[in-house]
């Protein structure tokens, strides 16, 4: 984690970029992304997704990638892959993601660009890799041994925002460790061979962290996540099996009662509501209009994204070709990015 001083300046940066966006949107490239390891939930929605397309709409100039080769950091087994990806390019469409100026993209398509993981490589140490908290935190979730694919995963997230020359990434605070690799990377390759990357800044998102609908982290292999392809009768069957407590009256205690303070933080998001106001609405009402409360809120939320979606996927057809599409682009950036790299370090013969 960074020391609390660069936490306030990576906060102050972040602050000055939001307020310069939408002055000067065409000073921005984005890059973000997501490994296809199953399906998205409302968690990467209202944490990413949603921020995604408002930097999108303001003309940001926006890229997100595919992490597939990332599902192997930690995992035995490519099983599902495709239809993970496919899924993900469906959600992203339905959230609102325009493809038109938004390319989405997929790691193995575009070789040039896992190609700068190699003079990468020779500007970070060993030590600085394995000082890296999200590695070691994602080690640890997994309880898989530590590949070199894990150990160097902050180092390709390097190659995925510099081959497009990505200057700001929405993060959460947890993941400012690998902006500051690939901010240190950038500035020791200008230095080193010349300018060819910019700085890049973490873009800090201000949405309060969703939790489970058991109040833990909202994870798929919980079962405590609600994936955006769910349907409402889904929906509504998994926030009525989710555990609450003995307790009629209804507060807002995340500490105390995790399981009923998830399901007011998820109404809180979707209705644009404070998670204490409505439990003093539901007060006595106890578990059941609680969760009756959260599904009507959800499912309404969501509506138009999930009718979006299900015409998307009656159209795998217009899905791949997003994806066609994206990686062609893509492979045209890298092949030029990379030929500056060759250039700025005299490997042209």
């Amino acid at each position: 984690m960074p020391n609390e001083g660069s936490y306030e300046a990576a906060l102050k940066r972040s602050d000055q970029i939001q307020a310069d966006l939408p002055q000067h949107p065409e000073n921005y490239t984005m890059l973000t992304g997501d490994r296809p390891t199953g399906r998205l939930h409302l968690g990467h929605y209202f944490g990413t997704i949603k921020e995604r397309v408002r930097l999108q709409d303001l003309g940001v100039n926006t890229n997100i990638i595919i992490a597939d080769y990332q599902v192997i950091t930690d995992r035995d087994t490519t099983e599902h892959i495709r239809d993970n990806v496919y899924n993900m390019v469906i959600d992203y469409l339905a959230c609102g993601i325009d493809p038109e100026k938004t390319m989405i993209f997929t790691h193995s398509a575009v070789p040039e660009e896992n190609q700068l993981m190699l003079p990468f490589l020779s500007l970070v140490t060993e030590a600085e890799m394995e000082r890296n908290p999200t590695v070691k935190a994602e080690q640890a979730a997994s309880g898989h041994a530590l590949t070199g694919l894990l150990l160097t995963y902050p180092v390709h997230q390097a190659c995925d925002i510099l081959f497009c020359k990505g200057n700001i990434v929405p993060v959460g605070r947890d993941q400012l460790p690998h902006i500051e690799i690939t901010s240190k990377i950038a500035r020791r390759f200008n230095e080193r061979y010349g300018k060819v990357f910019p700085e890049v800044a973490g873009l800090l998102t201000s949405t309060p962290l969703l939790p489970g609908l058991d109040g833990r982290k909202m994870s798929k292999s919980y079962g405590n996540a609600i994936s955006l392809s769910m349907t409402a009768e889904e929906t509504a069957k998994l926030i009525k099996k989710s555990k609450t407590d003995s307790e009629r009256n209804i507060t807002f205690d995340p500490e105390g009662r995790p399981g009923v303070s998830a399901l007011l933080t998820t109404a809180g998001i979707c209705s644009g509501r404070d998670p204490k106001e409505i439990a003093d609405e539901i007060g006595m009402g106890g578990a059941g209009q609680l969760k009756r409360y959260t599904t009507e809120v959800v499912n309404e939320y969501f509506a138009p994204i999930r009718e979006r979606r299900e015409k998307l996927a009656g159209n795998l057809d217009y899905v791949k070709d997003v994806l066609h599409d994206g990686n062609r682009r893509a492979n045209e950036i890298a092949h030029q990015t990379l030929n500056e790299v060759r250039e700025a370090m005299g490997m042209v013969y």
